[in-house]
């Protein structure tokens, strides 16, 4: 039986793809049994597309004959308006050709898809689609829409991409075609194993062992790849870790030097630090994930502020101070040489558990999580991009809005024992709550060391002493906008804001006489924007609010901090990878004192503080990046008295 086929030769590359296929074993079987035989009546039409750059003034008759291919010129010209006729037995397709550019963007990609009747119940196996109408992006007024509906009924090997389209334009490599062309052969084999008659044509099987013959190497090749992977999974399997957990690993180290301060002090000298965490990720059910952290670092900084960086340049407030100060860097812990539960010391480098969090799915919109060493930054989105100890922003004051830090939620030592949730309803919206205690692990309070502050100073007991209750709602009217919203209520058994952000973090309600033992409440509302306007540069800025007031009733006092930030992230700066920021705000600042509160203690001339930063950082690998960066404080902690500070930090991050 002789086929013609109508082509444009002149650079033209004939591809020809047909489905399903049959070892010669199968012609062999098909003739010892009747019940097997193979209508060879069948119909078959074929689709074939070309590929080419433009379509030329020649054309070639290319005729198919028992397996054989031979040209000859035609006389008629293939221009502007005509037609490619494809004639097979039984069947005929007419493919209008419009004009030469149309014709460009038709046949830009090469494909032929079998088409033969409908006539036997469809079996296919797990995975492959079983009704063209699951492929979302195919029409019933595609061209190749009877093509695809039959491979997909009749021979069941058609699969499509896990989002329900099947991308018929995209253009496909041999070794695709090679793997797609495997799916068809197994299938055939399938159906002539089960003895179903009418299937596959004898003309089906010619074509199809012809073109296993021509795609033999491409589908060794992969079997080869396929073998060598399961070697390597095999290996993998043997010599991990753990079948359920994965170690992850940052290692910081960072020189760090600062001018300015208290016009009494003497600028400090640079010093080198280092932080190190290993996170070790384990899921029981792939759904659930229990983070458990190991830290250590070397910053020092008691309960009085000595041996810290803040404390040599004369910014923390006398006395049970915590290190609070407006000059932390981004990477220290917020109590880094004491544990502020019982303020016992902590020596340099000592691992401790910093991280123990557990997270699990009760529904399909539903996550709670609960663990006795968490951070409010592990369970509320930080929406702002200049967040990222070890790879964004240099300073403590850039990374996160101030509500977020209340009451030690983000103390860098796993402070808080915690339990709450995680509400997402759509893509759009995020609702998070949480309760936390700062002290749960202790059973009682021990004696006072000043008065009113004891030697357990954040009290005692999983709902007694220091406790905050928090929660976020985080929307994203498109997906260039982030937008959080931020409250936490919490109670603290001495006066302080736990934030770690300013001097007046200690004596928060300002106190003429910096009186600590004095319980406050404290309400804190906060929001962050983010808004990427271009692809790699995006607009971010915070604003918060912090209401204390005293809780004891000893005095009538309160107190109001405020604080906000605005900045600009770019992304891919230079390389891919790299980013860079630029912001400026105002730190933490009270804005208003009512009763026994005071606006500045003495000898503080009180006016606004600034924040100003830039950093740059510069991706080495996938594994290590360097960012060098500095901010500047402007009448740092609120005092005109105190000079103009500059810290600057270089910063190396290995990450594995």
């Amino acid at each position: 039986m002789k086929r013609n086929l109508l082509v444009c030769t002149s650079g033209v590359s004939l591809l020809y793809l047909l489905v399903g296929l049959s070892p010669l074993k199968a012609l062999a079987a098909e003739k010892t049994s009747k019940n097997q035989a193979i209508n060879s009546s069948e119909k078959l039409t074929a689709n074939i597309v070309l590929s080419q750059d433009s379509f030329p003034s020649t054309n070639t008759i290319i005729s198919f004959d028992e397996g054989r291919y031979t040209s000859k010129p035609h006389p008629q010209p293939l221009i502007g308006r005509g037609e490619i006729k494809h004639r097979f037995t039984g069947g005929e397709v007419i493919t209008q050709l419009n004009n030469q550019q149309t014709n460009k963007q038709l046949y830009k990609n090469a494909a032929l898809i079998a088409q033969t009747p409908q006539n036997q119940q469809q079996k296919t196996s797990s995975g492959q689609v079983t009704s063209v109408s699951q492929l979302s992006d195919v029409q019933p007024t595609d061209w190749a829409f009877q093509a695809l509906q039959s491979l997909v009924e009749r021979y069941g090997c058609i699969a499509g991409y896990p989002n329900g389209t099947y991308r018929g334009n995209r253009a496909m490599t041999r070794y695709e075609f090679a793997a797609g062309l495997n799916a068809c052969l197994n299938r055939v084999n399938e159906l002539i194993a089960a003895a179903a008659e009418n299937v596959v044509t004898r003309e089906d099987l010619t074509t199809l062992q012809r073109l296993q013959e021509e795609f033999s190497a491409e589908l060794a090749t992969l079997r080869g790849r396929v073998d060598a992977l399961e070697a390597r999974s095999a290996d993998l399997e043997a010599s991990q870790f753990s079948t359920t957990t994965k170690l992850q690993g940052e290692a910081i180290f960072a020189a760090i030097g600062a001018t300015g301060g208290s016009p009494d002090t003497d600028d400090p000298n640079i010093i080198l630090t280092n932080r190190v965490r290993l996170n070790l990720n384990t899921s029981f059910t792939g759904k659930d994930l229990l983070i458990t952290g190991l830290q250590a670092h070397n910053f020092g900084g008691d309960a009085d502020g000595s041996g810290s960086l803040q404390q040599a340049l004369g910014l923390t407030a006398p006395g049970v101070n915590l290190a609070a100060s407006s000059a932390r860097t981004g990477i220290e812990p917020q109590f880094p040489g004491f544990t502020p539960k019982d303020l016992s010391s902590r020596g340099a480098n000592d691992v401790e558990l910093y991280k123990l969090l557990y997270i699990f799915p009760v529904a399909d919109k539903v996550t709670l999580f609960a663990g006795t060493a968490a951070e409010v930054s592990d369970a509320f989105p930080t929406i702002t991009p200049f967040a990222g100890e070890g790879q964004e922003a240099v300073s403590r004051f850039a990374g996160l809005n101030p509500v977020l830090r209340v009451s030690g939620g983000t103390s860098g030592s796993g402070l808080a024992s915690a339990a709450g949730f995680m509400f997402t309803p759509s893509k759009s919206l995020d609702f998070r709550a949480l309760y936390a205690s700062v002290n749960a692990n202790i059973p009682s309070t021990e004696d006072d060391i000043l008065p009113g502050v004891s030697g357990t100073p954040l009290g005692s007991g999983l709902f007694g002493g220091s406790t905050v209750a928090a929660a976020q709602l985080t929307f994203k009217p498109s997906d260039s906008l982030d937008i959080g919203l931020n409250y936490a209520n919490s109670y603290h058994e001495i006066n302080i804001l736990g934030t770690g952000l300013v001097s007046a973090d200690t004596n928060a309600l300002g106190l003429a006489d910096g009186d600590l033992g004095v319980p406050v409440k404290l309400n804190s509302v906060g929001g962050t924007v983010n808004w990427r306007f271009s692809p790699n540069i995006a607009l971010s800025g915070y604003g918060a609010a912090i209401f204390v007031d005293d809780s004891s009733g000893q005095v009538d006092a309160s107190t109001t901090f405020t604080s906000w930030m605005v900045g600009l992230h770019f992304q891919d700066i230079v390389k891919k990878g790299n980013t860079a920021g630029i912001l400026f705000g105002q730190p933490l600042y009270r804005t208003e004192a009512d009763g026994d509160g005071n606006l500045a203690t003495d000898g503080v001339d009180r006016t606004t503080p600034y924040h100003l930063e830039a950093y740059y950082k510069i991706k080495v690998n996938d594994n290590l990046s360097i960012t060098p960066g500095a901010f500047v404080l402007f009448n740092p902690e609120g005092d005109d008295n105190n000079d103009t500070t500059t810290v600057g930090v270089l910063r190396t991050t290995f990450t594995f």
